[in-house]
């Protein structure tokens, strides 16, 4: 009869670490293999100049700002210097037939405005911003620095290359004035840039593209389409305001062409689109705070 085996008790085998450095545990004097840096707006800033580069409706809402800016105001000034007499232009300057364009152009900048922010809500995008960058504020800031920058930038070029071929174009008119030029191209572009941005705003806030999209479209038209059909005397004041503070009026003031003789004049147009696109942000700011993503 074979007597029953005892298993003798086996030590457990001793692992042999990889080759390489160690690292002692975490403690009072340990330093991290990995560099930490500390982020801060430039780095969000990178990061949306990449985003808006990159992303097709850019390139698309800013080529056609550009044709239309570009093409209808050289159309519109080689259809005056073709029709209109040395009398006819005699009291006018050659800046102001670039109001046209830059009328029509303008809902590329609001398009694009609220795209900027309102497209990755609806595709589901910003979750992943939010993870990459969890201040909320900072995001939003990145996103105005660099679309005003890009919309500002686009503007000053286009409607400085009309200005500078309709004064060589319509020799008849009368020569603007420094400030003339500088209201039509500086001012108008900081202009156009502030309503871009307070698209960016309302984007931001209604969080959806086809939604804020028409709120500025109404914005940018009802208001002068209203004032057109309203003939009851008794509304008077009230069409003569919607007049005198249409954007479409506001922006002709920086042509020299205001649609009213009474209301904004010089750089007031310029303020109230400062003050009102500060409110709009502030809003947009104060939201993004509160609501989840």
């Amino acid at each position: 009869m074979s007597t029953p085996q005892h298993q003798s008790p086996q030590t457990a085998p001793a692992w042999q670490g990889a080759p390489g450095p160690s690292y002692a545990p975490a403690g009072p004097g340990y330093t991290s293999p990995i560099p930490i840096v500390r982020t801060h707006l430039g780095h969000a800033v990178a990061s949306e100049w990449t985003k808006i580069r990159s992303v097709r409706s850019t390139m698309w809402t800013l080529g056609v700002f550009v044709l239309l800016v570009v093409g209808i105001g050289l159309l519109a000034g080689a259809v005056v210097a073709a029709n209109a007499s040395e009398s006819d232009l005699a009291g006018e300057t050659a800046l102001s037939f670039g109001f046209f364009g830059l009328l029509l152009g303008s809902m590329c900048v609001i398009t694009l405005g609220v795209l900027t922010t309102a497209s990755e809500y609806g595709t589901g995008m910003i979750r992943t911003t939010m993870v990459a960058c969890p201040s909320r504020g900072r995001v939003l800031a990145a996103k105005a620095v660099v679309f005003f920058a890009v919309a500002f930038g686009v503007t000053l070029l286009s409607s400085g290359l009309v200005a500078l071929v309709h004064v060589g174009m319509l020799s008849e008119a009368r020569q603007p004035t420094g400030e003339e030029w500088l209201k039509a191209t500086f001012g108008v572009s900081l202009y156009v840039a502030l309503l871009g941005l307070l698209s960016l705003a309302v984007g931001s806030i209604i969080r959806h593209s086809a939604g804020a999209i028409t709120v500025m479209i109404g914005l940018l038209l009802a208001p002068l389409v209203i004032a057109i059909f309203m003939f009851s005397s008794s509304l008077e004041n009230l069409r003569q305001a919607l007049f005198e503070y249409s954007i479409p009026n506001q922006m002709s003031v920086f042509y020299s062409t205001s649609l009213s003789e009474s209301g904004p004049s010089g750089w007031d147009p310029l303020w109230i689109a400062l003050g009102v696109t500060a409110v709009a942000l502030g809003a947009a700011f104060a939201l993004l705070e509160k609501r989840d993503v």
